[in-house]
């Protein structure tokens, strides 16, 4: 018989693993749409779906292995780095989504409930919160909204050998800052921002991208905890950031 490996599991939804299917949980419907839609979209290498029955959306194994892990070093090549930010690079480039995704003003507001939250129930130093807040305001500017994948960490990229085999895990996709994925994809994984840049192709403004860092890393602590993850990556981040 075929084992059953829970790959994540937490309030919202699961994903299971059996065989060379995994099986994603997700009681929003509407939540599961968008993902299979984005899917639908998306210019670069996505699971297939195998079947789908509300509430569970069969996907097909990905080849490979994942590029990385949240807190691990990675052992991927610098190479599958670069085809990361490759890949990037041409979601980026894709027509958009229908999405539109949250606007700098909605991103502020989240953030200043998240760092009151972080401080009030003495989660993180105040001065730790109050710096990294400082600094995420940076990427609360205007951009040109590309089509995001909304979640692009290291997790959710399977490579073999030097090349991106798939991207998982689409039910955050909108319209978005292109600076927000390639902070996702590097965020706790500093050391490989130039193959990722190197990939990607083109200039970016490293400042802002280091700002989503910390928005990033601070807009998600109280999310972990409440699911019962270690925020462990995102708060180093969060004190790298003061150096």
């Amino acid at each position: 018989m075929e084992e059953v490996e829970v790959i994540v599991a937490h309030h919202e939804r699961a994903t299971l693993r059996v065989g060379d299917v995994f099986l994603k949980v997700d009681t929003d419907q509407a939540r599961a749409d968008a993902e299979v839609a984005a899917m639908a979209l998306a210019p670069v290498p996505t699971p297939e779906i195998r079947w789908r029955k509300p509430p569970v959306l069969a996907l097909a194994a990905l080849p490979g292995r994942e590029l990385g892990r949240p807190g691990t070093p990675s052992t991927a090549s610098s190479a599958a780095w670069a085809a990361a930010g490759a890949a990037a690079r041409k979601l980026h480039e894709a027509p958009l989504p229908p999405s539109p995704g949250l606007n700098p003003d909605e991103l502020a507001a989240d953030l200043d409930r998240e760092c009151a939250w972080l401080i009030a129930n003495d989660v993180l130093p105040a001065g730790l919160v109050t710096r990294n807040h400082q600094i995420a305001k940076a990427a609360l500017r205007p951009w040109i909204p590309v089509f995001t994948h909304g979640d692009l960490q290291v997790a959710h990229i399977f490579v073999e050998g030097d090349e991106v085999t798939g991207i998982l895990d689409w039910s955050e996709a909108a319209q978005g800052d292109a600076l927000f994925d390639l902070a996702a994809l590097t965020l706790a994984h500093q050391e490989h921002l130039a193959d990722v840049m190197a990939g990607y192709g083109t200039d970016v403004d490293l400042d802002v991208l280091r700002a989503w860092w910390s928005l990033r890393s601070l807009r998600v602590v109280y999310w972990l905890i409440g699911h019962g993850f270690d925020p462990a990556p995102e708060v180093a981040v969060l004190a790298a950031q003061l150096f």
